[in-house]
């Protein structure tokens, strides 16, 4: 058995790998169309225009998804690790809320295009790396809470690190950008797709692009660090007859149900 086919690991690695793929894919074909220039685009800009727009699009949706289900995993294993632990299972159910939060911000982002609909497009950015960071602060604070019995301390301190690389992305982006769009260099400049490296607000505008970048490959690498925990767990459906038929009533099937119990136990 190859590793990633332990437990549930392919969860994260198929996020990690999708979600890269997605942001690759778009820049390589925003490239090859020149829709975007080579040198660090935003990746939002590199989902602007079709073609390319409909690939990032789709593509981000399925990564939606495969992020729901690795935190909800994600969730259910923590669940089970510390049942009598109420500090630990508050953390729990935020960590998962915000998580999912974040994912719905991701969708924003694939559907509601930067030149089309620009806010609408900073508020999914905001849900999904805003509200995301402090989904990975949750769970750094529950793998610190979880060891040494049940996380090492090495993954307690790599996703520490990842935070911290996330947080100083942040930052970054944030301050690059208000100087960018602060008016000193012209405006209408989220519509921009096409920059010279001779022009004012070139500097902070690739700045801005690098902190993108790496913030997002923060956020993967975060989930690249659930692989060896979901090794150690599977998930199954059970499930449970209500009734023999789909005509029947609730009610007489547990009649039928009782009285078999009452003639068996006699």
């Amino acid at each position: 058995m190859w590793w990633f086919q332990q437990g549930l690991s392919f969860l994260p690695v198929a996020l990690v790998v999708w979600s890269a793929a997605s942001f690759v894919f778009s820049y390589i074909t925003a490239i090859v169309l020149h829709h975007v220039d080579p040198l660090v685009p935003y990746i939002s800009d590199t989902g602007t225009i079709p073609p390319e727009r409909c690939l990032f699009g789709i593509m981000l949706n399925v990564s939606t998804f495969l992020g729901i289900a690795t935190m909800y995993v994600r969730y259910k294993q923590v669940s089970a690790l510390s049942p009598e632990k109420a500090k630990i299972l508050r953390l729990n159910k935020l960590g998962l809320t915000l998580g999912w939060m974040s994912c719905f911000g991701l969708c924003i982002i694939a559907n509601f295009q930067k030149c089309i609909l620009y806010y609408i497009h900073v508020l999914g950015a905001c849900l999904t790396f805003g509200v995301g960071s402090i989904y990975m602060l949750v769970q750094t604070i529950l793998s610190y809470l979880m060891q040494p019995e049940l996380h090492s301390k090495d993954i307690f301190w790599a996703r520490l690190a990842v935070f911290l690389w996330s947080c100083s992305s942040i930052l970054s982006m944030f301050v690059s950008s208000v100087v960018l769009y602060s008016g000193l260099y012209g405006q209408n400049l989220m519509q921009k797709l096409h920059w010279d490296s001779q022009e004012r607000g070139y500097t902070p505008h690739i700045i801005s692009t690098v902190s993108e970048w790496s913030l997002a490959f923060s956020f993967l690498s975060f989930f690249l660090t659930y692989i060896r925990d979901f090794q150690k767990i599977t998930l199954r459906a059970v499930v449970s007859l209500q009734s023999q038929t789909l005509h029947e009533s609730l009610g007489s099937f547990r009649a039928e149900e009782q009285a078999l119990l009452i003639a068996g136990s006699i």
